[in-house]
């Protein structure tokens, strides 16, 4: 394994380790996992896909006091690392624009950026994406679902950050259009199992909701 990888794991893992966002160490280890798996079926290149998969939610607003405060601390460890300049600004684009924000993120228009992107996408829908989302929900006090507050259909980036709406809006607000949003065809093709489970969740949960036979 590549050094820089070595130290970057082991650099993520101590920030990350504790989360209990969805957030953590095991969410960065899944979504370089499929970023590698992408990676064999699309091209790219391999250094810098690994690192923007391993550092993207060290960056994450969500995160830190500020987009611009994640963003320098990822630039501060590449620069502890020297890693090459161009390298180190195709990560940073990466990182700095693959984020969804309520539909006003930035766009990537490299291979890498695509990858990485979109197995980042892949980890937020399926059985793991269900659960990560309660689990956020739950860290942050929100309700499992209200009937009277439906799901938003547009709303700006801070909307989109700072409103506390309840946990099952967010499959409509942002999960189910992610199938739609993949960049490669590997992904696409693993999104559609993925997507087609949470159909059926939201379906039985609205079952048992409803207290149907």
């Amino acid at each position: 394994m590549n050094i820089y990888i070595e130290k970057t794991i082991a650099f993520v893992k101590d920030i990350l380790g504790k989360d209990a966002t969805g957030h953590d160490w095991y969410h960065i280890e899944r979504v370089h996992k499929l970023a590698l798996v992408l990676h064999e079926k699309e091209g790219g290149n391999r250094f810098v896909i690994e690192m923007a998969a391993l550092l993207h939610d060290v960056a994450d607003e969500k995160l830190n006091e500020s987009e611009e405060a994640g963003l320098q601390r990822v630039v501060n460890w590449l620069n502890c690392l020297e890693v090459h300049k161009e390298d180190h600004s195709h990560i940073i684009a990466i990182i700095a624009n693959m984020s969804f924000k309520g539909g006003h993120g930035g766009k990537v228009d490299t291979i890498e950026g695509k990858i990485v992107q979109d197995a980042d996408r892949l980890d937020a829908i399926g059985a793991i994406g269900i659960a990560r989302t309660f689990a956020y929900g739950g860290a942050k006090g929100r309700l499992m679902y209200d009937p009277n507050i439906p799901p938003r259909e547009n709303m700006t980036k801070e909307q989109y950050r700072n409103a506390n709406e309840p946990t099952l809006n967010h499959f409509y607000e942002k999960l189910l259009k992610l199938k739609a949003l993949m960049n490669t065809e590997t992904a696409k093709r693993m999104a559609g199992e993925r997507h087609a489970y949470m159909e059926a969740f939201i379906q039985q949960f609205m079952k048992e909701w409803n207290a149907k036979a």
